[in-house]
C-alpha cells in the first residue's frame, strides 16, 4: 500500500550554493496514521540574513545538529524511495532540488500541491500556501490537527507548513474527485503535477492583471524579452511559448 511523504525544507537561502537547515515532514499511511518529523540540521554554508528574516533560524540553532543526510527523516526518505509511494510538497521543484544536493535520487511519484492548486483552483488569484490557508479557511481546523500531532504552527516553519499542506491536500483530493470522478485522485494529482498550467493573467510586472493573450497581441516584443531575459517558472514559460507561437 502506498505511503504519502509530505515534506518541506527551510534553507540557508535560495541560491545554488544554499543548503537545508530544517526538515518538516509527515508520513501518512493508508489507514490515516502518521509520523511527524521536525528536525534542524547543520551545514557549513552560512545562513543568509534574508533567509533568517523568513524562517527565524539562526546559526547557533543548528550548531551540533546532524547533517541533513544524518537526520531521521532523510533516512526514512531513502527507505521509502520507490515508485509505489508519493513525495508531496508545495512547489516541489525547490524542495526536491535541495535534497538532490544531498545526493538524493528520486524514485517516488511526485505531487506538487502548488501546481495542482493552479489546475484545480484557477479562480484563485494566488496559490501561495499561506494564501490558500486563509482563502480555504484551513486555519479554522488547523489548531485541532496540530494538537492531535503535538505541532506548533508558525508561518514559514517547515513542520507548520507541512501541517497546512496536509489539510490543503485533502481539499485537492476532494476537488479532484469533483472534477475527475473517473480517476484515482492521487494518481490524477501526480498527472497534473507533470502538466504545465496555462496562465491567463499576469500577476506581476507592468501588465499585472492583464490577460496574457491580449498582451501578446499588443506587445509581443515585451513577451519575447521576458522569455529570453527573466528567470520564469515552467508554467509561465509554457504560457508565453504557447501564445507567441500562435501569433
Amino acid at each position: 500500500m502506498p505511503k504519502y511523504v509530505l515534506f518541506d525544507t527551510e534553507t540557508t537561502g535560495n541560491q545554488e550554493e544554499d543548503k537545508i537547515i530544517q526538515f518538516g515532514a509527515m508520513i501518512v499511511e493508508q489507514n490515516g496514521s502518521l509520523t511527524c518529523y521536525d528536525e534542524l540540521c547543520y551545514t557549513q554554508e552560512p545562513i543568509k540574513l534574508e533567509a533568517m528574516e523568513v524562517h527565524n533560524i539562526t546559526p547557533n540553532m543548528i550548531e551540533g545538529k546532524p547533517k541533513a543526510t544524518e537526520t531521521e527523516f532523510y533516512k526514512k526518505l531513502i527507505e521509502l524511495n520507490n515508485e509505489e509511494n508519493y513525495l508531496i510538497a508545495h512547489n516541489i521543484n525547490f524542495d526536491l532540488g535541495m535534497i538532490q544536493k544531498e545526493g538524493f535520487e528520486n524514485k517516488y511519484q511526485l505531487i506538487d500541491t502548488l501546481r495542482c492548486a493552479k489546475h484545480l483552483f484557477p479562480q484563485m488569484p494566488y496559490h501561495r500556501l499561506q494564501y490558500l490557508r486563509y482563502a480555504l479557511e484551513l486555519y479554522k481546523v488547523e489548531e485541532q490537527e496540530a494538537k492531535k500531532n503535538d505541532i506548533i504552527i508558525k508561518a514559514h516553519d517547515a513542520i507548520g507548513d507541512v501541517l497546512v499542506m496536509k489539510l490543503f491536500l485533502s481539499k485537492l483530493v476532494k476537488e479532484c474527485r469533483n472534477q475527475y470522478s473517473d480517476y484515482n485522485p492521487m494518481e490524477k494529482l501526480a498527472e497534473l503535477t507533470k502538466t504545465p498550467v496555462f496562465i491567463n493573467t499576469f500577476k506581476f510586472g507592468k501588465y499585472k492583471g492583464k490577460e496574457v493573450i491580449e498582451v501578446a497581441k499588443e506587445d509581443a516584443g515585451y513577451l519575447n524579452w521576458m522569455r529570453s531575459n527573466l528567470d520564469l517558472d515552467e508554467d509561465l514559460k509554457y504560457t508565453l511559448d504557447k501564445v507567441l507561437s500562435s501569433l
